[in-house]
């Protein structure tokens, strides 16, 4: 088995030292050929120098790709570009993962009839939670920190998308489906997220076979900024926006849009119920989770009204097999 382990980074030099150590500390049988691709999204601080001191004290192992888009989706494809290996492993630079990580996240694809794998992804062990946030039942949050995929402890197939901080996918399904789509995925001037979903959504809408591990474990960290309600919110927001340029375009109804519908549908009725559900609730978690939903709504109406105004479906193709050729700037 040959694997390649991206990374892709951008101003996160110290977080990033910590995440590559926890990495070079894998343990993999002799038999299987690793590395680490660590893809600089233009960054500003240290992190090539972090890079370079790893592939320094671990020879062959960490290698260093410059992609000058700025874009997490850029980066991405430009590392399943780069990589020639048959298992393309993805990860964040703000986790630490378990010595066996990387072993029990691969073995399963020894399985022909595994497509991908999906690693369970929890909270680093020193966070703390705040009165006013679930992180189990019905009201969990847990996903707005980008930072828990948790299905338990028991291998199952998986019927909805990894995490991106947590997976693994043949090369091949990159050349059959094409890359991730760069109008998904946090940027600079934007935080619309969903690049990982939307792509596990593509191969599981196709008839690929995803599975859960549960053995394959990361714990992700949760800075400070993220744990304030502001964020939450602005995060709902943009996560109705990517929602929305996820759905499919249905044909048009009496020659309108059906967009217009749905946003019509969505201001008279959805918000206004949605709204008023969480005005009636006291319970602070409850209450909170209940405020998300209407900041997603608000998403929703809010990229339905752009779409409409630009007479776009919002939406691009996503970049198909021949677009795969080497443009980033690399180093060996």
């Amino acid at each position: 088995m040959n694997i390649t382990v991206i990374l892709c980074t951008y101003n996160r030099c110290l977080s990033l030292a910590k995440a590559l150590a926890s990495i070079a500390a894998s343990t993999l049988p002799e038999s299987v050929r690793w590395e680490v691709l660590v893809v600089d999204n233009n960054s500003t601080d240290q992190t090539r120098i972090v890079v370079e001191e790893f592939r320094q004290q671990f020879p062959g192992r960490f290698r260093y790709l410059f992609e000058p888009r700025p874009g997490k989706s850029f980066a991405l494809n430009s590392g399943t570009r780069d990589s020639q290996a048959d298992i393309l492993v993805f990860t964040d630079d703000d986790v630490v993962v378990e010595p066996t990580w990387l072993r029990n996240l691969t073995a399963p694809l020894g399985d022909t009839q595994w497509t991908g794998i999906g690693g369970r992804t929890l909270l680093e062990r020193t966070f703390t939670q705040p009165p006013w946030l679930a992180l189990q039942g019905p009201y969990n949050l847990g996903s707005l920190l980008g930072a828990e995929f948790d299905l338990g402890e028991k291998q199952q197939a998986l019927h909805s998308a990894p995490y991106g901080a947590n997976m693994a996918f043949r090369r091949y399904v990159f050349e059959k489906y094409g890359g991730f789509r760069t109008d998904l995925g946090p940027r600079p001037d934007s935080m619309i997220r969903n690049e990982d979903t939307d792509y596990g959504c593509r191969l599981l809408d196709a008839g690929e076979k995803l599975l859960y591990e549960p053995s394959a474990v990361v714990y992700h960290s949760v800075s400070e900024s993220r744990m304030r309600k502001e964020y939450f919110l602005n995060w709902s927001f943009d996560f109705g926006r990517a929602c929305v340029r996820m759905w499919p375009q249905g044909p048009d109804i009496f020659g309108i849009p059906r967009r217009f519908f749905t946003l019509s549908k969505m201001a008279a009725l959805t918000l206004p119920l949605r709204g008023l559900r969480w005005m009636l609730d006291w319970s602070p978690p409850r209450s909170f989770f209940l405020k998300c939903g209407v900041w997603t709504t608000l998403g929703h109406i809010a990229e339905l009204y752009s779409q409409l105004r630009d007479g776009s479906d919002g939406t691009e193709d996503p970049p198909r097999k021949e677009t795969f050729s080497k443009k980033a700037q690399w180093v060996r």
